[in-house]
């Protein structure tokens, strides 16, 4: 017979926070070693025997807490036959705040064109919306490669100025879009990276932007061949954008910054990662740290792959509740256990959805289900659906909607941003 394995693994190395939430707290640790095999990882709470959350990788997110308060975390591993490391270093960690009531946003797309809905006045967007995104800032045609720009949709670069202002005045902030499904820009190499920021500067100078947001859509955002680790890209048109938004925001120490990608190249990259597929993981993960609202557009998709396995469709309160759950959580990228993009905090996201039938190809969800998604997302009741949150609390943090358009709202008579501001006003 084969000699017992009584052999222990090595403690955890380097416990630490990487999240916090009023009800949660994540953690990531060092991996152990074992003369075997280290078959998992225990999180231990103020030195209590049973484990309050387990996990095969070297992160894991302990649930069910209190709100502001202090808690004391330690890790162990263990093999396969059942011997238990030593415990790690200890990490003390104190929960958030709930979030307080009129936090959650509600951010809407201002067309600077006419696409056959309603077009409104930029200072006359209704008061329900707190952030307007202005759409879009586009690459000049017959400029240098980089280059991007805006021209006021019926009406002078004056008056859309004093309008700019008008909003702000009124507390709420306007951020300049580029891309879009038209708007294709490609950063190659340095002098593209350079036009980018110069005249993307000039646009923030010259109108009073309170931000950026990427809404980089179709071939604008692609990984080469071979680019295989998000969190060290090799593609030069990803580097380049990093690098020339980093700029961008290292120069402007308040401006905001949001994104707005599609599924495919987020979520998407879950089940694979190449071409399109998780391509803009590098670039939030990256950003991260000046990332304002990361608002995936939940709408143009099809079916996509959550954590627990299942393809979920779009237009379902399954969907919305499983795609956001992935950035909360974190996920494996390309299927790969050793390289998790890590979770988002919950006052950074923001789910994206059409605000009417005709904004959207595929997509739309009715407001009773949208509000039964967002019950379940932020306080954990649900509405008994398929997909199962794996924060059972849910995430009261979460930051609220975004939706495409505010134009397309106009036209059915500013049903999606009544009813949803009104109901993101209730939560605490």
């Amino acid at each position: 017979t084969a000699p017992q394995d009584t052999q222990a693994p090595t403690a955890p190395g380097s416990l630490r926070s990487t999240g916090v939430t009023a009800s949660s707290v994540s953690l990531a640790f060092n991996a152990s070693s074992d003369n075997v095999g280290v078959t998992g990882y225990e999180i231990f709470v103020n030195g209590g025997t049973s484990a309050a959350a387990t996990s095969t990788t070297t992160s894991a997110t302990v649930t069910g807490l209190a709100a502001n308060t202090s808690y004391t975390f330690t890790a162990k591993a263990r093999d396969a036959a059942g011997n238990r490391s030593s415990a790690s270093n200890s990490v003390a960690v104190t929960t958030g705040n709930p979030a307080p009531a009129g936090s959650k946003v509600l951010v809407g797309y201002w067309h600077n064109f006419d696409n056959g809905s309603t077009h409104i006045r930029l200072r006359d967007v209704s008061s329900k919306f707190n952030v307007i995104q202005v759409a879009f800032a586009e690459p000049v045609a017959g400029a240098p490669s980089g280059t991007m720009g805006f021209t006021p949709y019926n009406a002078t670069v004056a008056e859309f100025k004093a309008d700019i202002a008008t909003l702000k005045a009124q507390g709420r902030k306007v951020l300049i879009s580029l891309g879009g499904a038209n708007g294709t820009i490609h950063l190659d190499d340095a002098a593209a990276k350079q036009a980018f920021v110069t005249s993307m500067q000039g646009l923030i100078n010259t109108y009073g932007f309170d931000g950026l947001d990427l809404d980089l859509e179709g071939a604008s955002l692609a990984l080469n061949g071979g680019d295989t680790d998000f969190r060290n890209p090799t593609t030069p048109r990803i580097q380049n954008l990093i690098a020339g938004t980093r700029q961008l925001l290292n120069d402007n120490p308040g401006l905001l910054l949001t994104m707005a990608p599609e599924t495919a190249y987020v979520q998407g990259g879950y089940a694979a990662y190449g071409g399109p597929w998780g391509a803009y993981l590098p670039v939030i993960h990256a950003l991260r740290d000046r990332l304002t609202y990361l608002h995936v557009q939940h709408y143009n998709t099809g079916t996509v792959m959550a954590l627990d396995g299942r393809a979920y469709a779009q237009g379902t309160p399954d969907f919305h509740v499983a795609m956001a759950e992935m950035l909360l959580q974190g996920f494996p990228v390309g299927g790969n256990a050793s390289a998790v993009f890590p979770a988002l905090r919950p006052e950074q996201v923001v789910i994206g959805l059409p605000s009417s039938p005709q904004a959207a190809g595929g997509g739309y969800t009715t407001t009773a289900n949208v509000q039964k998604a967002l019950d379940y997302l932020m306080k954990g009741q649900s509405f008994g659906g398929t997909y199962v949150l794996r924060q059972a609390g849910g995430y009261p943090g979460f930051k609220g909607l975004m939706t495409w358009s505010i134009n397309w709202d106009a036209f059915t008579n500013f049903e999606f941003s009544n009813s949803h501001r009104a109901y993101l006003d209730t939560y605490r």
